[in-house]
């Protein structure tokens, strides 16, 4: 295993070995050690001290069902604390063939100048952007693998990422024609375009796997592992996710009143029915479209899918449900047509879905576009691609542009945009939002289906269980898994202690593998407590504590107390 560093300063890429403090981690474990071990933590997000790191996780390159997950990393321009977003694709599982640690970017060059990461194996150079600057991720990817081959992974920002708009998200290619898998979350593509780096082309690492320390330990674990995938009723080839993807939940979520609508104004959308699962599903086969493919290698759960306009052309593959709630039910829209339209732009301009359409919501408040109103909401996002005042204040979150209109409503904790599940009804989500060292971030520690567990409208029980779902969450994007590979993990921890044994031989045990976990947490707790974020900072917006949601009429009432005291136990 090696580290690639770039800098971007000077231009140049040195190979170095993994230090020993580093070599059992990754994916974001690895960005958290990383990242407090080696920049200011209140350093600038945006300026030179920065670093962006891109690390497959401990089971990345491997034959894992779901782990082929690429983390990226930095201190975040929204949050001002630490952050890790991942993304599908082929770019985890390329790195960890090539028995690449991570690639650190560092540095930064002088303004307006971009260049292009080639990798190919032991080969690595900067060239410059030329003419890829300035488009989107759809052309940037098509000029790229044109250029470099249609198999090379390519990972990218758009013309958010390039003005350092801070709700700019980062884009990967996937397999065959896959262009739009998004390490979406905390304005790292913002950062990417700080440092002058349009894009990241990798080789496709022929004849390369990775090497087993135990073999069969490995390979007796993980095909347990993919078993439990496909047998879930949940999960596999006949389960929801794969029938329905990410979508098959918004009835479910519609009807306990926690579906962001009209700007987080009400918890239920009386359009839903025509945004569900089962009606995607239904569109996108009349269409000849695309259902229950996968986003990375050898995945057994294929919940993406491609979504073609009326005349069958394709639009955007994934339309995925946090989307559907965020440029969907929260701005007023009741059709997927509509929603597919609002993704492929904030794909190709390399935006946030959720922090944009949080956004657009807000916009929305202070009368700068129409609920419900599609045309007016396609102006208010064009001006993202256009670079305007406007389109840079949309662009840069939902924070920022309640701040520049006056509005008091945002729907965010921690600088970042809320995910589509409102936390005055999923109060263990609320918990998450609040106290995650990642920001407002479902994948952080999702509560949804732990909801006939704890009652989501009550107080007690939230912070245990957020604790518990946060300590799986760090485990999950420090190894490249899904977020849908927690059930057969959560019942049975062995099965990645067997797997991560058989691939290093470090002979891991429950114990072992419960502090890592844990520690993941504490690094990144650290590096934000030397930002300067302080517990004030943890806290859900005020208006969600007086505003009741209906239906429920619920507000937020977890008490600070137990807000403050989530990690007690860490």
């Amino acid at each position: 295993m090696k580290i690639l560093r770039v800098n971007m300063k000077e231009k140049n890429v040195r190979w170095e070995p993994v230090p020993k403090e580093y070599e059992q981690l990754g994916g974001r474990a690895l960005i958290a050690k990383l990242l407090l071990g080696e920049i200011p933590p209140a350093c600038d997000a945006l300026g030179p001290h920065n670093k962006l790191i891109f690390t497959p996780g401990l089971l990345g390159g491997a034959i894992v069902p779901t782990a082929g997950r690429l983390s990226v990393g930095a201190k975040s321009p929204l949050t001002g604390g630490i952050k890790e977003a991942n993304a599908g694709g082929t770019a985890g599982d390329t790195l960890g063939k090539w028995g690449i640690k991570a690639i650190v970017v560092e540095q930064q060059p002088a303004p307006g100048e971009f260049s292009i990461l080639v990798l190919d194996g032991d080969s690595a150079e900067l060239v410059p952007a030329g003419d890829i600057r300035n488009i989107g991720t759809y052309a940037t990817a098509d000029r790229l693998q044109e250029r470099y081959g249609e198999d090379a992974t390519v990972i990218s920002i758009g013309q958010a990422g390039e003005y350092l708009m801070s709700g700019a998200g980062i884009a990967a290619t996937g397999e065959r024609d896959q262009r739009s898998n998004h390490a979406a979350r905390g304005g790292l593509g913002a950062v990417m375009g700080s440092k002058g780096l349009k894009a990241v082309v990798i080789k496709k690492a022929l004849g390369k796997a990775v090497r087993m320390h135990d073999d069969k330990l490995f390979r007796t674990a993980c095909k347990e592992f993919a078993q439990a995938l496909i047998t879930s009723p949940k999960l596999g080839v006949k389960g929801s996710q794969h029938l329905y993807g990410t979508a098959s939940i918004v009835g479910a979520v519609n009807e306990m009143g926690a579906l962001p609508t009209r700007s987080f104004s009400s918890g239920r959308f009386e359009g839903a029915a025509e945004l569900r699962g089962e009606k995607l599903r239904e569109i996108i086969l009349a269409r000849e479209g695309k259902v229950g493919t996968r986003c990375m290698p050898g995945c057994v759960i294929a919940c993406r899918n491609l979504f073609n306009d009326k005349e069958g052309k394709p639009v955007v593959g994934s339309v995925q449900y946090e989307t559907i709630g965020l440029v969907g039910s929260n701005l007023g829209l009741d059709t997927l047509d509509d929603v597919a339209t609002l993704n492929y732009m904030c794909n190709d301009f390399g935006l946030d879905t959720i922090e944009t359409g949080a956004a657009l919501g807000v916009a929305v408040e202070a009368g700068l576009a129409k609920f419900g109103d599609i045309d007016s909401l396609v102006g208010l996002l064009r001006q993202v691609g256009e670079g305007t005042v406007v389109g840079r204040m949309i662009g840069s979150g939902c924070v920022t542009t309640g701040r520049v209109l006056g509005v008091r409503r945002v729907p965010a904790a921690v600088g970042q945009a809320m995910p589509a599940y409102d936390p005055r009804a999923l109060k263990g989500n609320g918990v998450t939002y609040a106290t995650s060292p990642q920001g407002a971030d479902h994948t952080a520690g999702n509560a949804f289906g732990a909801r006939l567990e704890v009652n989501p409208l009550g107080v007690e029980g939230q912070k245990e269980l957020s604790l518990k779902l946060q300590i799986i969450a760090a485990m999950l994007d420090s190894t490249g898994l899904c977020l849908f590979a927690r059930p057969p993990i959560i019942s049975k921890p062995q099965l990645m202690i067997d797997m991560i044994n058989g691939i290093y031989g470090w002979g891991w045990t429950l114990e072992d593998y419960d502090r890592f976990n844990r520690e993941v947490l504490r690094t990144e707790l650290e590096f934000n407590r030397r930002a300067g974020l302080t517990p004030n900072d943890y806290r859900i917006p005020e208006y969600m504590r007086e505003e009741p949601l209906p239906p429920h009429n619920t507000v937020f009432d977890v008490p600070d107390s137990d807000l403050d005291s989530v990690f007690d136990t860490l």
